[in-house]
Formats: C-alpha cells, structure tokens, sequence
C-alpha cells in the first residue's frame, strides 16, 4: 500500500473518529464550563427576555433559566461519553441559536464586543457531530455500531 492511500485510509476511519472525538471534548467542556457558571450564577434572562425569539419569548425568564442550565449540563455529558450525542449536539445548537438571537446578534461580529463569533464557532462545531454522529470512541457505537456502514 502507498503512503497516499495509507493516509486516505486512515483519515477516513480513525483520523476521523479522533477529530470527531476532539470535537466532541471542546463543546462538552464549553458548553459544561457555561452550564457551571449559570448554575453559580444570578439569572438575567429576564434582562434579556423580550429578545429571545419566538416561540422561547412565550416563556417566564426563569424556565428559559432553567431549560438552558440543564441543557447546558446534560449535553455535555451526552457529548463526553458519545451517548445519544447527536441529541446533544442538535440541542446544544437550537440553544445557541437563541443566544445568538437574544444576546449576540445585535453586537456585531467580535467576541470583545459580546458579538455573534463564538457562537458562529460552536455551531460550525457541532454541525459534524450531528451530521457525522460520535464515532468509534463513543458509547453510541459501542452498544449500538455502525448502522449505516458504506458501501
């Protein structure tokens, strides 16, 4: 086999499990670190609570509290281990979405500024690990495998 193709065949299967798995650690803890910090925190959803987008602007600021901090700490557990982290992932990316909208779209590009970047940057991270699954390093294919194997 030629350097070429031993390359090509490992960054389709462990290559691309390892950077799933790198993908998966830096949202789990981003997302861990954030759910930390409201759980310690103040809420001031309700600040903010004519921003959040419909249908989230129909709740009190202190369920949006509550959804986000469980969001935000049980996810990243789904992540960390690759159990149903594609539920994780999809709910890790609607509530950033609503960050986006509530908090970060009016500020403009930069993170100095309180901007839409980290949250451009989460959700073009979590984008694989929905559309990719978790990988080989999870539990998702240690219990359940591969369904949907190549051809």
């Amino acid at each position: 086999m030629n350097r070429t193709a031993c390359l090509s065949r490992f960054s389709d299967t462990w290559g691309k499990d390892a950077a799933i798995l790198g993908l998966r650690l830096f949202a789990a803890y981003e997302f861990w670190e954030a759910g930390i910090e409201k759980w310690n925190g103040q809420n001031w959803f309700a600040d903010i609570q004519s921003a959040f987008p419909f249908p989230f602007n129909l709740f009190s600021a202190g369920f949006n509290w509550t959804a986000a901090t469980g969001i935000e700490l049980v996810a990243p557990l789904l992540l960390l281990f690759g159990l149903f982290g594609r539920a994780g992932a999809l709910m890790l990316m609607a509530l950033t979405a609503v960050a986006w909208a509530a908090v970060h779209s009016g500020n403009g590009y930069n993170v100095c500024d309180n901007g839409y970047k980290m949250a451009l940057i989460y959700l073009v991270a979590l984008l694989p690990l929905v559309l990719q699954g978790m990988g080989r390093f999870s539990l998702d294919y240690l219990l359940f495998g591969r369904r949907n194997k190549a051809v």
